[in-house]
């Protein structure tokens, strides 16, 4: 068996036409096919979304039944499938059971008159389903027989990749989990810390396929300190799920700039992050005056240094949200970034004679979409 990416994800949402509105005007990801009663997909209502490597399938029940709606009711808008390309989806199937993963659909065979698809599905992280995807042929001809496919227009090149997915799951569930993707799905760890600010912490792990091109980064509280925002989550999300969606690209600010201009919103960043920048994360390839302007942080590694920015959430129940992130050969994930917002957050307050509600603990982290200060940190030999 061999993973060797990300093939789609697939959300279910509560209108997928609205969640396509929001992804195709906003974000940038045109149509790129559809189906429904009409191509056979029985009381379900599936837009695709595609740009670059990064394909989306939004999917709405159109009955009560449906597992869209029922996932949708229990957790609201979310990330419901994390589909993974392999060489022998039937293969790989047999070979995930008898490692010890649920089985949820036997592989099954779409085929058209260019395109060859094979797929099967078995259980990931809580609710999150793994589809395990076989192509042959044109690939895009996404799903032969079920998806009509559009006509691809004109790419701006802004977003290139997935780069990871950040899955929190409830206390006590980190160890196992990333067990399971070891045992079972023949991850890694690349990546763990213990993370801790103001009174909050939580456990930080990071496992990948042997390819190298699928990343989770799983996200666990610790309940001897504070409730934060991965608690909020797990309670808003009714338990384990994808917190955030990361999209690499090349072009940070170009891809911040635009996003912004069609209506993204973006996390806010204290003007007084940038006053130390460079003497942190060492010179910056960037004018720092418009990352100031934009709102970019910038962290580093042994391995270089990132860029990175997160969109406030678009979902009513604020459980899922976007990362843009440009890696200048840093592997991490920008923990060490939360530090210094919490630390420039309180520069202000004092400035301002204004008394922090963080410091005094009874509220969670200036920013608290993102992850908290890492306390001790080590990346692991893959």
């Amino acid at each position: 068996m061999e993973i060797t990416g990300i093939d789609h994800l697939e959300l279910h949402v509560g209108d997928a036409r609205q969640a396509a509105f929001y992804f195709g005007t906003a974000v940038g990801f045109p149509l790129r096919g559809q189906g429904g009663p009409e191509t056979g997909l029985a009381d379900q209502r599936s837009l695709l979304l595609a740009r670059a490597d990064i394909r989306m399938l939004l999917t709405s029940g159109l009955t009560a039944d449906h597992p869209a709606s029922t996932y949708v009711q229990r957790h609201g808008d979310g990330i419901a499938v994390v589909a993974l390309e392999v060489d022998d989806a039937a293969g790989a199937y047999a070979e995930l059971v008898a490692r010890g993963a649920t089985a949820l659909s036997p592989p099954r065979t779409w085929t058209g008159a260019d395109a060859e698809v094979v797929t099967a599905e078995v259980g990931g992280v809580g609710d999150v389903r793994h589809r395990l995807v076989e192509r042959h042929g044109d690939r895009a001809d996404f799903l032969p027989g079920a998806i009509e496919t559009l006509p691809a227009g004109p790419d701006d090149g802004l977003l290139a990749e997935i780069d990871h997915l950040a899955v929190c799951v409830p206390p006590g569930q980190l160890a196992g989990t990333v067990a399971h993707y070891e045992r079972v799905f023949g991850f890694a760890q690349i990546f763990t810390e213990h993370i801790e600010v103001a009174g909050q912490a939580m456990t930080s792990t990071a496992v990948q396929s042997p390819s190298g091109r699928v990343t989770l980064v799983l996200l666990e509280p610790d309940t001897s300190r504070q409730p934060g925002h991965i608690e909020d989550f797990l309670r808003w999300h009714a338990g384990a799920g994808v917190q955030h969606l990361a999209l690499r690209t090349d072009d940070i600010i170009t891809a911040v700039g635009a996003l912004a201009a069609r209506g993204v919103r973006f996390a806010g960043t204290p003007g007084s992050y940038y006053d130390d920048l460079e003497q942190r994360v060492g010179p910056v390839d960037a004018p720092l005056a418009r990352l100031r302007e934009l709102g970019v942080l910038v962290d580093s590694d042994h391995g270089g240094q990132l860029l990175q920015i997160f969109t406030e959430s678009m979902h009513v129940r604020r459980t899922l949200f976007l990362e843009l992130i440009e890696r200048r050969g840093a592997r991490s994930f920008g923990n060490g970034n939360i530090k210094a917002l919490y630390e420039a957050k309180e520069r202000e307050l004092t400035a301002t004679g204004t008394t922090s509600r963080v410091a005094a603990g009874t509220t969670t982290p200036p920013v608290a979409a993102r992850p908290a200060v890492a306390a001790t940190s080590r990346e692991v030999a893959a």
